[in-house]
């Protein structure tokens, strides 16, 4: 039912669905959704849980990923994701925003905007997508401090602490910074921009018990493996983090193209979710039936066609 109905409404918090999800033996899938309609679409698909890509976030806001965007600004993407699907959110809180105060506060946030986890990366302002080139590391012992100063501010807040270390200081060097962020209180890691099966293997099997995130982005340093392969490597989570904002990007530049070219959208229709296909997809009717004083609406089937 809608997410007005308080009896519908998940019991437990956030947080806590996404470790209990983690704990079954399959990898987790997570689709990034930073929308409240991508979000219902994900979970009409079957999805159980999502990601919301620091990446996509700013691309909808015209902006590029070099940590310009605002802890308020991902809040009000998280209010929408988690209260349009319900499902528990793995959110990119990039490098937290900050030093330890300013991580502390982005995961009050957070927590109170509906996320179930976050992840924290050891990059230094301004970042960079992790499959980019000449990232500039955080020293590991601040690195290891944010993941503390999060651990402290956190109820139930699942925290994964990412390194960007192998492109730069090689496996061991990642392994340790790893190794060191989970002393310090992360929950799990999540080694970005490893470029081979090989390296995903051997991360792996140096991080015994550890549960570990894997990012499946296109057009990126990493070969494309399926959720499956990822969990035979022995991976706990997978995200497609930016998939669905490159595919509705492409959609929207070819529409308006065609109303450029055509002059109207009717060479698109078949293009197109229909006004009932939608209303479906956001329970409308659903909602208007909560309300009494509303008649119902009739949907129209199909189009007037002029003479």
């Amino acid at each position: 039912m809608p997410y007005v109905i308080a009896d519908d409404l998940p019991d437990a918090p956030a947080g806590q669905r996404f470790r209990a999800l983690l704990e079954r033996p399959q990898i987790l899938r997570m689709p990034g959704a930073h929308l409240g309609i991508a979000a219902l679409l994900a979970k009409q698909a079957g999805f159980e849980a999502l990601y919301m890509s620091g990446a996509a976030m700013s691309a909808t806001m015209g902006l590029p990923d070099l940590g310009m965007i605002t802890v308020d600004d991902v809040s009000w993407h998280i209010r929408q994701v988690a209260r349009a699907s319900g499902m528990p959110v793995l959110v990119d809180g990039d490098t937290g925003y900050g030093e330890a105060l300013n991580v502390m506060h982005m995961v009050r946030s957070f927590e109170e905007a509906g996320a179930a986890a976050v992840h924290l990366e050891d990059q230094l302002l301004p970042k960079k997508c992790g499959h980019l080139n000449d990232k500039k590391l955080a020293d590991a012992r601040d690195m290891a401090a944010k993941v503390a100063a999060a651990r402290k501010a956190r109820r139930h807040l699942y925290l994964i602490a990412r390194t960007d270390a192998a492109a730069s200081e090689g496996m061991d060097g990642a392994v340790a910074r790893a190794r060191l962020y989970l002393e310090a209180g992360a929950d799990a890691i999540f080694p970005e921009a490893l470029t081979t099966r090989e390296m995903f293997e051997e991360f792996a099997r140096r991080m015994p018990g550890v549960k570990l995130l894997a990012n499946m982005t296109e057009f990126g340093r990493t070969p494309f493996f399926t959720a499956e392969e990822f969990e035979a490597m022995g991976y706990s989570m997978v995200i497609w983090p930016v998939s669905q904002l490159r595919v509705a990007a492409r959609s929207m530049e070819e529409l308006y193209a065609a109303i450029a070219q055509d002059g109207g959208t009717h060479k698109m229709l078949n293009r197109m979710q229909t006004r009932a296909e939608l209303y479906e997809t956001i329970r409308y009717h659903d909602y208007e039936a909560l309300d009494s004083t509303l008649v119902r609406t009739i949907v129209p089937e199909g189009m007037p066609q002029g003479s």
